[in-house]
């Protein structure tokens, strides 16, 4: 197998010398040895004893609490500990407090407030004493309240309201060095746990205990298991079903040092190699209400452009623009939407960023394939790496280094191996090196009009580890090479200093590997001192926020950034794919809680790799990439990417392939106005896109671990085949009526009691549901979403299957997607709502409430169709209002009519499917021939008539 990036597994030779080691430790031992081995083990010496608070004082105006906590007795357990210590406690919000522990004399290192904007704490030194004393045992803010012990101190944070603890640290000292803090946290049995990422968790969404979760951002592929990848993440979401009521909080630690997170069941316990403890608790109470106080806080989801929601096609091995030609026509040909076509690296000279290669992509004709497609109304995507070749004839590396901004090592720029060969890393921290990055971006620009940029190895990854230097006695890189993620610098490791070799090893890499490996080495310094240590898992964060800024201002359209590494805050600046996976069934099953994570995350614009990255041996292929078109054409970015070392895996390259693919993308064509307002939403709140069943359905425990089904916003449900040779898949269904999508005359009825539900999935189908209670906006498709997103729409009324009294709701919002803010804007945006009732199982009603009409209107958008769900018998005496006059002005160019569909098929829990008569399971019914401006209010009503 060809990685597209260095495999994080022990190189050959070091398996060799690891079986000689096994065999000598097996055989060649002395008596003595053996006789150590079977002695026990001493216990370990503990890390610390904890503190005392000495003083607490209150700041006047609302400013917090603030104390002194003084060390009850010294460890010298991975180094000394801090005598005294500062607490800070500040309800900043109604529902989030914060509790921050740090040195007391020096300041210590902590996410900068110019990437991360938030509430600043209390400055060091004599200022913080200011204040009444604080002697009362609980600190109330509107919903939180925190509460602490003195002698030993521990604190713990409650809900006002039901006295529920959310977080104790009563269970164990704390502990706090200069390079080891540790705290812990009690935990209820039966909490079920979300977050702390990224990584690829193949026991489900939910963290199971003793499962390892390291934090520390490392170019480790997704097809490592339980391991430390692309992201940070330090937060977790905590949902208890307390007498059959669902509710949640989250916890922030926001840190950016590396550490391991010991989950137990009932307990959880940080240890972290730096910085301090910043602890931010949000009270929740509901899962939709988590996300909108977290992202409230770390920045709120970028709005995307509209075409990002169409489909993507990438390989790395479109090793010319006549490939890509070929690829672009063939899925037009094969009928199959496209909305974007990406090249990875091949697009380059030599691999350099911001270049072109002459033979490959000459720019005449690249520039004049962009006039092309545009002219469709499709874009164009490419990727770059920050690492920057050291070339003296290359304009890039000669502006940056007049600019002094690469990260540093012993003075010099830290010399580091991917890609191109020897390349030095930019420092996004430092102002000069954002600046140069953005201007590059900008020359970029002018060279080939790209619609947005691929961010990718910014970890940051390095093929190398240690101190290196270019080689004098052979090539590098070697252009014979069949392995160019192989080192070829000449390096050593760095182990005299504490950065390099800290005295607590987290779990990096999945092994405990050495902090540097394959990334820069951690005594390596940013801007103004900074060391790498610290500021290693911001790298792609601070990238992703600086090419945000070049493309807005160049543009000045909404950018579209796809980044790989990701801290707490990425997703207010850039889009996240879930990086290398594999083409195989148990890679397609991973793809969906790593999708449900990054929506806790805040960065709802995430996907998997479709089909595979990486080859599989031997490969699946046709059957898998069938079933994961259909996953994926429900990922919020959907996107067909390959290594060049697989089988060409285009959805055109199999005829049954190309069906699921029409299929499961000409719905998601049809739902791109409901997806593109869940962006809205998501922007506007923190809502995820796709999101874990729990987020509408908090108090129905079965779905708490459910991993293999999805919601698209509130009331969509995907529920795809993830096992070879499937023909049917077993659902989950939560209380209420379910009709399929792609035939509403089917419907599924649920209890509630959580027994799995068995549905038909024959090779070319996916299950898709909406639930009751639901409007649901779609239009009618399209291979391209500029053309789609101008068709008529028809608005699906979701009621519960023979309901007599019952309501529906549901959105829409539209606008010129070019402008950078999503926000409503006379003649440019247009918002939508729709409510739907039905009294006496006969009088229904469907309205809208437009706000800033005029966009919609400009663009011609109409509604032509009303399709109901879940009513008995046939529509009669229809009358229509828009904006409060009679109905001749919404018909005057319209002919509306009833009409009925075939009776429903109804599946109930524990039954198979039966055809039952339509008047007593109920019907699809529609309202036709209409042309109802989307842009104006309107009221439609009409009775049920049931025959006798």
């Amino acid at each position: 197998m060809l990685p597209r990036s260095p495999p994080h597994l022990l190189p050959w030779r070091s398996l060799v010398l690891l079986f000689l080691a096994l065999a000598v430790s097996s055989n060649g031992v002395s008596a003595t040895a053996k006789a150590k081995a079977k002695a026990p083990a001493a216990p370990p010496k503990p890390a610390g004893f904890g503190y005392k608070l000495v003083s607490l004082v209150q700041r006047p105006n609302g400013g917090g609490l603030v104390g002194c906590l003084q060390v009850k007795r010294r460890s010298s357990t991975y180094g000394p500990d801090i005598p005294r210590l500062r607490l800070f406690v500040k309800h900043e919000t109604k529902d989030r407090v914060r509790v921050q522990i740090t040195d007391a004399e020096k300041q210590r290192w902590e996410v900068p407030y110019d990437l991360l904007p938030r509430e600043p704490s209390p400055p060091l030194g004599p200022a913080t004493a200011g204040g009444a004393p604080f002697t009362a045992g609980e600190y109330p803010g509107q919903d939180l309240v925190f509460t602490y012990g003195r002698d030993p101190f521990w604190f713990a944070v409650h809900r006002k309201s039901t006295r529920q603890t959310l977080f104790n640290t009563s269970r164990a000292p704390l502990v706090f060095k200069d390079q080891y803090l540790e705290v812990s946290t009690r935990l209820p049995g039966d909490a079920a746990l979300y977050g702390l990422g990224e990584n690829t968790q193949p026991g489900g969404i939910k963290l199971r205990p003793n499962d390892p979760y390291t934090l520390y951002t490392t170019d480790a592929s997704a097809i490592n298991l339980n391991t430390d990848l692309y992201g940070s993440h330090p937060v977790y979401v905590d949902l208890r079903n307390i007498g059959g009521r669902g509710v949640a909080h989250a916890v922030l630690l926001l840190n950016s040092n590396g550490m391991d997170v010991f989950y137990t069941g009932t307990s959880l316990t940080y240890k972290v190699i730096g910085g301090l403890l910043d602890f931010y608790f949000f009270a929740g109470p509901t899962p939709l209400a988590v996300v909108d106080q977290y992202t409230a806080m770390i920045g709120r989801p970028a709005p995307m452009p509209y075409w990002a929601f169409g489909f993507h096609q990438c390989r790395w091995g479109y090793h010319n623009l006549s490939v890509v030609e070929d690829v672009v026509e063939n899925y037009r040909s094969a009928q199959i939407p496209l909305d974007v076509i990406w090249n990875d690296d091949d697009h380059m000279d030599a691999r350099k960023d911001f270049t072109l290669s002459p033979v490959n992509y000459p720019r005449p004709k690249l520039l004049a394939f962009l006039n092309k497609i545009h002219a469709r109304g499709m874009k164009y995507i490419v990727l770059i790496d920050p690492g920057i070749n050291v070339n003296s004839t290359y304009g890039v590396y000669q502006r940056g280094m007049d600019r002094d901004i690469f990260i540093k090592l012993d003075g010099q720029p830290y010399l580091a191996q991917v890609w191109p060969g020897p390349v030095y890393f930019p420092d996004f921290i430092n102002p000069n090196g954002a600046s140069w990055w953005i201007d590059e971006v900008r020359r970029f620009h002018e060279l080939v009009p790209v619609d947005g940029l691929w961010i990718d190895m910014n970890e940051a990854s390095n093929f190398c580890t240690g101190k290196c230097t270019i080689p004098t006695t052979h090539r590098c890189p070697d252009p014979t090479s069949k392995e160019p993620w192989l080192c070829c610098l000449d390096c050593k490791n760095i182990t005299n200093t504490r950065w390099d070799e800290p005295p607590y090893k987290i779990n990096a890499s999945g092994k405990s590997a050495r902090l540097g490996y394959n990334t820069i080495a951690t005594s390596a310094v940013h801007y103004n001192g900074i060391l790498e240590y610290n500021a290693h898992s911001l790298y792609g964060f601070s990238q992703a926020i600086a090419t945000h800024k070049g493309l807005q201002s160049i543009q000045g359209k909404r950018p579209f950034i796809l980044t790989r590494s990701t801290f707490v805050g990425s997703g207010a600046y850039a889009a996240h794919w879930t990086g290398d996976n594999k083409g195989t069934w148990e890679d397609l099953r991973y793809s969906i809680s790593t999708m449900l994570n990054f929506g806790i995350f805040g960065m709802p614009m995430v996907g998997s790799d479709i089909c595979g990255f990486y080859p599989a041996s031997p490969p699946p292929l046709e059957e898998l990439c069938s079933r994961w078109i259909e996953l994926g054409a429900f990922y919020p970015f959907s996107r067909d990417h390959a290594n060049f070392a697989s089988p060409r895996q285009e959805l055109y390259q199999w005829q049954s392939v190309a069906r699921s693919a029409r299929n499961a993308l000409g719905m998601r064509y049809r739902m791109l106005p409901y997806l593109y307002t869940l962006n809205y939403q998501a922007h506007l709140t923190g809502a995820p896109v796709a999101r874990p069943l729990f987020f509408s359905f908090p108090d129905f425990a079965p779905c708490y671990g459910v991993s293999r089904q999805f919601l698209l916003g509130a009331g969509v449900m995907v529920s795809p085949v993830l096992e070879q040779g499937a023909s049917s898949v077993d659902a989950v269904f939560p209380p209420g009526t379910w009709y399929n999508l792609f035939d509403t005359s089917k419907a599924v009825v649920s209890t509630g009691s959580g027994a799995a539900v068995r549905l038909p999935a024959p090779l070319n189908e996916v299950n898709v549901h909406v639930h009751q209670g639901t409007v649901l906006p779609l239009q009618r498709g399209g291979t391209i979403s500029r053309d789609a997103r101008a068709t008529p729409f028809t608005l699906v009324v979701a009621f519960p299957l023979g309901a007599e009294d019952a309501d529906a709701e549901g959105a829409v919002y539209v606008d010129d997607d070019e402008r950078p803010a999503m926000v409503l804007a006379e003649g440019q945006a247009t918002y939508a709502r729709f409510h739907a009732a039905v009294r006496g199982g006969r009088e229904v009603t469907v309205l809208s409430d437009v706000a800033l009409g005029s966009y919609s209107m400009h663009k011609g958008l109409v509604i032509e169709k009303i399709t109901v769900l879940g009513l008995h018998g046939a529509g009669k005496d229809l009358a229509i209002q828009v904006d409060g006059a009679d109905d001749a002005t919404a018909v005057a160019t319209s002919s509306p009519y009833f009409a009925a569909a075939d009776a429903a098929q109804v599946l109930r829990q524990g039954e198979e499917e039966d055809a039952v008569e339509g008047e007593k399971r109920g019907v699809t019914m529609e309202v036709g021939g209409l042309a109802l401006p989307l842009g104006k209010s309107f009221t439609m009503t009409w009775n049920m008539h049931i025959e006798a």
